[in-house]
């Protein structure tokens, strides 16, 4: 029976120090293996935002609205031409010429102003509308976008319209020096 005591103890000790040394190969850290289709896989590119697309046509709105309210440049522009008319008109100029150049020609200076700004807010919205056709196929244009560049188009299509009947006169015409 010693002998079954020994050889107990001996396969004992042998499975012991088995797990020993298995258990300092399991501390390493096993290495993870990426597949190779992975790595030949192209990176997926990030679709546009349409941050673009908005800010284009919030400022196509912003330049409706410059349009039909006046702009810094349209003032200084028409007080400008109000001090060329005073200049050029003589003491002994009618009436009607008198009025024309240092009121009317300053009014028609604020209208091309306005126009000016009129037409690119139309240009803008419309480019912003059409922007979506020239794009990335089956990408939709968010509706906030849609709905401020429409805003834009309108504005700038009443302010076209405003500032091409300012000019003619037929919207506050100059009075008659009659």
């Amino acid at each position: 029976m010693a002998t079954n005591a020994v050889d107990e103890t001996e396969a004992t000790k042998a499975t012991t120090d088995e797990k020993a040394v298995d258990t300092t190969t399991s501390d390493e850290v096993p290495q993870t293996e990426v597949p190779a289709a992975a790595d030949d896989a192209p990176a997926k590119e990030e679709s546009p935002s349409g941050v673009g697309q908005g800010a284009a046509a919030v400022v196509s709105a912003a330049l409706g609205v410059v349009s039909l309210t006046g702009s810094w440049i349209g003032t200084v522009a028409s007080a400008r031409q109000n001090l060329v008319g005073q200049l050029e008109t003589a003491q002994n100029a009618g009436v009607a010429q008198q009025i024309q150049a240092v009121y009317g020609d300053a009014w028609q200076t604020t209208a091309l102003w306005g126009g000016l700004f009129a037409l690119i807010a139309l240009v803008v919205g419309v480019v912003t509308l059409a922007r979506p056709a020239f794009g990335t196929p089956g990408r939709v244009q968010a509706p906030w976008i849609k709905s401020v560049a429409w805003a834009g188009v309108a504005l700038g299509v009443i302010g076209l319209f405003l500032a091409v009947l300012k000019y003619t006169g037929v919207l506050l015409g100059l009075p008659s020096a009659s």
